[in-house]
């Protein structure tokens, strides 16, 4: 099990946050995905910007933030717009319907 404190990325309000909406380690973290993870922090009324996203994604593969590539952070970003906004509403539901990522 690895504490999400471990993960690059993930500072001490970020893994309160994790843990408050359900995913408790690093393994939870890469169960859910950023995109699932993102949906999860959302709907426990967590709010999650671009960086937090691309944070999220790099936490996963091991590697700072920054260096997801630019248009994998876009895409991302368009992704979690597009499962949390209808009508300008959060309805904090992602359909994966086996989308396994980026």
């Amino acid at each position: 099990m690895t504490r999400l404190r471990e993960l690059a990325n993930i500072g001490p309000v970020c893994a309160a946050e994790l843990e408050a909406a359900g995913i408790a380690d690093g393994e939870a973290l890469a169960a859910a995905g950023s995109l699932g993870a993102a949906i999860r922090l959302r709907a426990a009324g967590f709010e999650v910007c671009r960086s937090k996203l691309a944070g999220l994604e790099g936490a996963i593969r091991g590697i700072p933030w920054h260096r997801v590539p630019a248009g994998e952070r876009d895409e991302l970003w368009r992704r979690l717009g597009a499962a949390t906004e209808e009508g300008g509403r959060r309805r904090g539901v992602l359909d994966l319907r086996g989308d396994s990522g980026v």
